[in-house]
């Protein structure tokens, strides 16, 4: 999700006196409110139990602000605390990676540094219960909560591990946890690869620590660039602009128009760390809005090839804007448009170079989540597809039937602060679209896959 920080677009029009005369009742905001008003004392007079009329003022809000489209949200102070500290990239918690399969609450990976870490929490445990309660049957987002907390306070997991019968207990020590975005490594042949989890606070000032660390490392000149944005849900696009313009020696990242008007028009400098690098941007269907918006000047600027699967086509601005009393609304202001002045919005990027991966028994029975599909999603304005940009007109690999499975995300275990898995020579190892973003690279693609 891509979020601008500050306050709402203002300013539109001034009503003047006559304006407000010629307005109706029914035009009135005031007859609705009216009309809440009666709906509320029904409810507080004649519900079958008593009900705090906080709650319900809140969930008027909340219905009135998520009536727009999937992503405008009104978040109480507690919700609105914990969004601030996931863009900020540090809150007050144990350090795990986390994901729902199914039923089952399973560790991705604990952060480097993090208590998990130092407890023994190994990538792959389940957790089963935290404080003595079964977790199972609850919301991924509520677990989360439950997890995090002030730091110095305590939690007990429960967790069962791969090949053991016994339960394993911890009990952790909440501190603060800073979420690395950005992880990094040396590949063969003086290849890099950065991959961006997602963009938060300091994400730019982590791309140039690890441009320079790779630098360091490498002998001889750097000769090409792998950026991964794969499952990258996006974040603050000013970071993303940052990390768009690295890549970049002029022109147009992106624009934003508001009802039509063209609002924000933002150009890269020069200069960059990698603007004169051969350079490959990894995506899939799970790369969204911030993410789309570096992969879609990169490709626009034809400065990089782009390798993989649609993108999930999320092409709408959140202003955030501070509320009293902690509250706050992530408020849907306007849409982004490429360098092209393409809309991303329900339509995503292309690839240049499709990437097809095997997927699971239970995966592949499930159809695939872009924007379009969400209820209320905007309306796409402007499209990308084009006839050069139609899957006959691309080439197209796909993994082999005896590669094995890929996972839905092939860099599952790469979480931001941990490169390791990545294997030194890509065409060696089980990423599949990462072996073909190396070979795009370096010019040694083998002939496209034949038609199934």
């Amino acid at each position: 999700m891509a979020f601008f920080t500050g306050a709402a677009f203002a300013g539109g029009a001034m009503w003047g006196s006559r304006s407000a005369e010629a307005t109706s009742s029914d035009q009135s905001p005031y007859a609705m409110v009216s009309q809440l008003s009666r709906v509320l004392v029904q409810i507080e007079n004649n519900y079958v139990d008593p009900v705090q009329r906080s709650r319900l003022l809140e969930g008027a809000i909340k219905g009135m602000v998520e009536e727009l489209d999937p992503h405008s949200q009104y978040m109480p102070p507690q919700d609105f605390s914990l969004f601030q500290s996931e863009t900020e990239g540090q809150f007050g918690g144990i350090g795990i990676e986390v994901e729902a399969r199914g039923d089952l609450l399973t560790v991705i990976a604990p952060i480097e540094g993090s208590p998990a870490e130092r407890a023994g929490i190994e990538s792959g445990d389940v957790i089963i219960a935290i404080d003595g309660e079964d977790v199972s049957h609850t919301p991924l987002d509520k677990l989360v909560r439950r997890m995090r907390g002030m730091p110095g306070s305590s939690i007990r997991l429960a967790i069962k591990r791969n090949g053991e019968n016994d339960l394993r207990a911890f009990e952790l020590i909440r501190q603060v946890v800073h979420v690395p975005s950005v992880a990094s490594r040396l590949l063969d042949n003086g290849v890099v690869y950065v991959r961006v989890k997602q963009f938060q606070d300091h994400t730019h000032d982590e791309l140039l620590r690890a441009a320079a660390k790779l630098r360091s490392q490498v002998k001889g000149p750097i000769r090409g660039v792998v950026l991964d944005l794969r499952s990258d849900p996006g974040g603050l696009v000013d970071e993303a602009a940052d990390v768009a313009d690295e890549f970049l020696e002029a022109g147009t990242i992106y624009t934003t128009r508001h009802r039509g008007q063209i609002v924000d028009e933002v150009k890269a400098i020069g200069g960059g760390a990698f603007a004169a690098l051969p350079t490959v941007v990894l995506v899939n269907e799970y790369s969204a809005s911030a993410a789309e918006l570096v992969a879609g000047a990169l490709q626009d600027q034809k400065r990089a090839l782009v390798v993989g699967a649609n993108t999930f086509g999320k092409g709408s601005v959140q202003t955030i804007i501070d509320l009293p009393g902690g509250a706050g609304i992530r408020l849907t202001t306007a849409r982004y448009y490429t360098p092209s002045g393409h809309s991303l919005q329900a339509e995503g990027i292309h690839p240049d170079i499709l990437v097809e991966l095997n997927r699971d028994s239970v995966s592949a029975a499930l159809p695939t989540l872009h924007e379009r599909d969400l209820e209320g999603h905007l309306a796409q304005q402007g499209s990308r597809v084009s006839a050069a940009d139609s899957p006959n007109a691309r080439p197209i690999y796909r993994e082999p039937a005896n590669a094995g499975v890929t996972p839905k995300s092939s860099v599952s275990k790469v979480d931001g602060s941990d490169a390791r898995n990545v294997p030194f020579d890509p065409i060696t190892g089980a990423d599949f679209a990462l072996r073909i973003a190396y070979q795009a690279l370096r010019g040694t693609l083998p002939a496209p896959s034949a038609p199934p």
